[in-house]
């Protein structure tokens, strides 16, 4: 029986071809990026900043994530519809998919190379300690962990049952635990004769296992019913917001109750979210006494009623039977696959989702390519401009005495010393950069923003029945733009100032410095759009009883303090790495400026000792400059061999259609990214545009850097 064993092709699912598609593409490019790293290492053309660039980019490239939610109430089938998308290549069920609750706790499954398989389980009582379960990531012996023989699907399958697991609690600890409300008694679980609630036994689970679709990125996140998605606010709060897709599963003979309704209103409504709705069962609604155009009306008339009631456009509703599409994949029946109609979902996320994931990481090579050839090629031209300075005066000395030697031996003395002045003028720069920098990241620092969310936690714990939650809301972000527009102009303020003084020690000591476009902080301003969008559903007339609860609104204030640090950590890690490039080019000119006049006086040096050495001078200096030719050719090979591999046309087939690059740029118009344009490094260093946020240790620590003498 195979295990996880993954076809070469699956003519018959899009969404698994497409996705395995895009991560052979991210693979070959980051083997490019590596090989850019090679060379350049090789050939001492590496510099700090770049290093720190490309490196950047090359984890993002292979450890991005892809987070596809599955959220619906009780008995919907969204297991099943997991099982079917991912898990048929296993021969059986995966996923737990009994009628009744099956999915007690939210299920993460993923895969991490530094784990072995397994699943890990958090237990419900880690509630009442009060820690985040971002913070409880970190902390091994807080979790559960059951080994998972992956060779053998049966006792996979048996393993996972666990997160059905239950057990009894009085309603004094079901209250604490968040699964009972006294003003809402209606929606609390049922009591049994002995007076206990049932609860679930895990708080959350984690499910690590080499699915090839996880080694390529895919996490899916199975979520469970109301009462335990209302009972734990950082699945409400923290990773539905942060997935890139939601698939809510509805029933087809239900259409949407009113669990299915109070769901979506609090949980799901947000525009910004990218939503499907998956009408499941729809074989059930099949009336063998009725004739196919009649079945088939009944169920176009579901979709539309379920499309009008969410407010949906009616093509992102699909009604499909996921049970007929695992039993038709299990069993190879190509006609029942069709019957169960799960094409089309996955046609439409492997064409709609993909291509823009795809898009946004075409962008950020690109733009890492054009910051770093940009870089490389001015210190290429810069050593080719020394020795041809060099050749120059070599080859005027030919058939020259030694006096005319030692003239330009104290030339090259008093050109040096010369030069060195420049040390002072740089001392002075340091300094005032240093403070400039100082004062700009001061804008962006963590204690400021913490002092914002805890006076806008203040603001709305003293609100009278909480009405003024939204305002409070409202103008915590209005401050935090004004923070970023703050930190915009001193940016700018930076960027002038080292614009002024790179044209004075250009001027006068022929270096060839180029200021960097500032980084654009407006786009951190569309991040903090999107999360206000996410949040402030929370903040309702319809949330006032949750937000009078204590344990709500904290576990509120530490996932969005966290979501709000990634942003400003980012813009901040933007603002230092753009420094840094200054820094990095300064000292690199510097540098390599001593270098060059070391040779000349070595070259002139040798050349007064020995007339004879002339030639075979001249000849070593015309071989470096052959050699840098070269270097110069072959780079410009790599960096063009990156770029096309980014924007190569062919890349995804979805149901016998290719989307290429054109269709990229229409999905996402800034996809391809002009080299000639100013380019930014803001995504090597922040969370996507509904990404899930990265934490602190995940970024590079790039430290606060400024020119250096």
């Amino acid at each position: 029986m195979p295990t996880f064993e993954h076809p070469s092709e699956l003519p018959q699912e899009p969404f698994v071809r497409s996705l395995d598609a895009m991560g052979n593409w991210r693979a070959e490019l980051e083997e490019r990026v590596r090989d850019l790293v090679r060379f350049l290492r090789e050939h001492a053309l590496l510099d700090e900043s770049a290093n720190d660039l490309l490196d950047s980019l090359r984890q993002r490239l292979a450890g991005e994530k892809l987070v596809v939610a599955f959220v619906a109430e009780f008995s919907r089938g969204k297991s099943e519809l997991i099982n079917a998308i991912f898990f048929a290549d296993a021969g059986r069920r995966i996923m737990p998919a009994t009628p009744g609750r099956t999915t007690m706790c939210p299920v993460e499954l993923g895969w991490d190379a530094d784990e072995s398989p397994g699943l890990s389980l958090l237990p419900i009582d880690t509630r009442l300690d009060g820690a985040s379960l971002s913070e409880l990531r970190g902390q091994p012996r807080a979790w559960v962990r059951q080994p998972i023989d992956i060779k053998d699907p049966e006792a996979f399958a048996r393993a996972l049952t666990a997160v059905m697991g239950t057990r009894g609690a009085s309603v004094d600890e079901a209250r604490a635990l968040g699964f009972w409300n006294d003003e809402q008694l209606a929606d609390n679980p049922p009591m049994s004769d002995d007076g206990l609630v049932e609860i679930p036994l895990w708080r959350h689970a984690l499910i690590n296992v080499p699915h090839p679709l996880l080694k390529r990125g895919l996490v899916v996140i199975d979520t469970p019913g109301l009462n335990a998605i209302g009972a734990e606010p950082e699945l409400t709060v923290g990773l539905l917001p942060s997935a890139h897709v939601v698939v809510f599963v509805l029933g087809a003979d239900t259409g949407v109750t009113k669990s299915d309704l109070e769901i979506w209103r609090d949980h799901l409504a947000s525009q910004a979210l990218t939503r499907y709705v998956v009408l499941n069962k729809i074989d059930a609604l099949y009336d063998p006494l009725s004739s196919i155009e009649l079945n088939e009306a009944q169920i176009a008339r579901q979709c539309a009623q379920v499309a009008k009631t969410l407010e949906m456009p009616s093509s992102r509703v699909f009604p499909l039977s996921a049970r007929q599409a695992l039993e038709a994949r299990v069993e190879g029946n190509a006609r029942l696959l069709v019957d169960s109609r799960l094409l089309a979902l996955e046609q439409a996320l492997a064409q709609q989702l993909l291509p823009q994931r795809r898009a946004v990481f075409e962008q950020l090579t690109l733009e890492a390519l054009a910051v770093v050839q940009q870089s490389t090629v001015r210190n290429l031209t810069d050593l080719r401009r020394h020795l041809a300075e060099q050749l120059s005066e070599l080859r005027g000395l030919r058939g020259k005495n030694s006096s005319k030697v030692q003239l330009m031996l104290q030339r090259v003395s008093a050109e040096t010393v010369e030069f060195e002045q420049c040390t002072t003028q740089l001392q002075a720069l340091r300094a005032v950069h240093t403070r400039m920098l100082k004062d700009l990241l001061q804008c962006l620092a963590g204690e400021p923003l913490r002092v914002q969310v805890e006076g806008m936690i203040r603001s709305i714990r003293e609100s009278l029945l909480k009405l003024g939650a939204r305002r409070s809301f409202t103008q915590l972000f209005a401050d935090l733009r004004s923070m970023l527009d703050e930190a915009q102009k001193r940016g700018q303020d930076i960027r002038d100032m080292l614009a002024a003084s790179f044209t004075r020690l250009n001027t006068e000591f022929a270096f060839s410095l180029v200021p960097a476009p500032t980084p654009d902080l407006s786009r951190f301003r569309d991040d903090l759009a999107l999360i206000e969008r996410n949040y402030i559903q929370y903040l309702g007339l319809t949330q006032a009883m949750r937000l009078a609860q204590p344990r709500f609104l904290e576990q509120f204030r530490r996932m969005l303090m966290s979501r709000l640090r990634v942003v400003f950590e980012s813009a901040s890690s933007e603002i230092e790495l753009w420094n840094r490039t200054a820094s990095a080019q300064v000292d690199g000119q510097l540098r390599e400026r001593r270098r060059a006049f070391k040779r000349r006086r070595e070259s002139l040096e040798r050349i007064q000792a020995a007339s004879a050495e002339l030639e075979t001078r001249l000849g070593e200096l015309e071989q470096q400059d052959e050699r840098l030719a070269h270097i110069e050719a072959g780079l410009a090979a790599l960096f063009e061999g990156a770029r096309r591999s980014a924007t190569r046309r062919e890349f995804l087939h979805v149901g016998g259609d290719t989307v290429t690059t054109s269709t990229l740029q229409a999905l996402a118009p800034a996809a391809v990214a002009r080299p000639s344009e100013p380019v930014s490094m803001l995504a090597l260093n922040q969370a996507f545009v509904g990404s899930a946020p990265a934490s602190p240790g995940d970024r590079p620590d790039l430290g606060t850097h400024v020119i250096q003498v």
